[in-house]
């Protein structure tokens, strides 16, 4: 089995996640100049911002780099065609299903990797054309389903015959060897870049990152049907005591509207949203990107050759 690096021309086995309002041009540059694939992404974006973040992530870097669209935004099918015209080489998708764009994206020689929660979708996916699949765990941070990443990635394994790449619960040397043990041939990681000195979220943000603990996060929305991982603040406890009450979606869109940008840009650690996964209690220190990506990959070495010797 190929692993994800030799299918994508990067160093590392490695995909970023596409954090909207996080994952910018130059963040994504720096992650794919520190050997990982860096992604755009294009939520919270129109079509001409997503543009100019291409172009300015193709000034800052010569390495291979994608864009991950949110199929639910209604720009979807201007980014789309965006994509092409600009000759990104990957482009990773979530919410929503990609068929409808995926001859032009084919034709333009685009690797198509949608991010799945279950088994079905991803059969589906690959009967459209797509050329890997991200299995992602419910311990992931942002849009969640409801299978684990060590439940759902040898069951998409099984039902594709296409690359599957594992998201979800993955932080350190240990997790990385997991993931290729589940039959994946690479990772996709966002809360642990999170804790980067590249990342560009508000300081506060990384602070509560650095503070939190892998119990300190919580999914709100599985009532409405968008359920959300976010760390503990004011605004997900307010949210939750809201949901079970039987809130419609009107009153509880007052919590989330803009919570996001709040978090991000304004270091509101109280009613913003703090996404983030369950592997944030594995977080102590702001580390340089390459570095993260280093120790993941000596960790994995470091943990492959203990398992062995134990066979042995």
């Amino acid at each position: 089995m190929k692993k994800l690096n030799e299918l994508l021309g990067t160093e590392f086995p490695i995909i970023q996640g596409g954090m909207a309002n996080i994952a910018t041009a130059p963040f994504a540059a720096a992650v794919s100049n520190a050997g990982a694939l860096g992604l755009i992404g294009a939520g919270g974006m129109d079509a001409d911002t997503l543009r100019q973040h291409i172009r300015q992530c193709r000034e800052l870097t010569d390495k291979p780099f994608g864009v991950n669209i949110m199929l639910m935004n209604p720009a979807a099918p201007e980014m789309a065609q965006v994509v092409v015209e600009e000759q990104v080489p990957v482009v990773t998708t979530g919410a929503g299903s990609p068929a409808p764009y995926m001859d032009a994206w084919k034709k333009a020689g685009i690797k198509v990797i949608p991010v799945v929660a279950a088994p079905l979708l991803a059969k589906r996916l690959e009967s459209y054309g797509a050329d890997a699949i991200v299995a992602e765990g419910t311990e992931s941070g942002g849009h969640v389903g409801e299978m684990t990443t060590m439940a759902l990635v040898p069951q998409v394994v099984d039902a594709v015959n296409i690359p599957v790449i594992a998201a979800g619960g993955i932080a350190d040397g240990r997790q990385l060897l997991a993931a290729f043990a589940l039959g994946a041939c690479g990772v996709q990681v966002g809360t642990c870049l999170l804790a980067s000195q590249e990342c560009p979220i508000h300081q506060n943000y990384k602070k509560a990152v650095l503070g939190a603990k892998g119990s300190d996060t919580v999914v709100t929305g599985r009532i409405a049907g968008t359920p959300v991982r976010i760390l503990k603040n004011k605004m997900a406890r307010e949210y939750v005591t809201q949901e079970k009450a039987g809130a419609d979606k009107m009153e509880l869109e007052k919590y989330t509207l803009g919570s996001l940008r709040r978090a991000v840009f304004e270091g509101d650690t109280d009613y913003g949203s703090l996404m983030a996964g369950q592997v944030v209690g594995q977080l102590h220190e702001i580390r340089p990107l390459r570095q993260i990506f280093e120790d993941l990959m000596a960790g994995y070495n470091r943990q492959l050759q203990a398992l062995t010797e134990e066979t042995k």
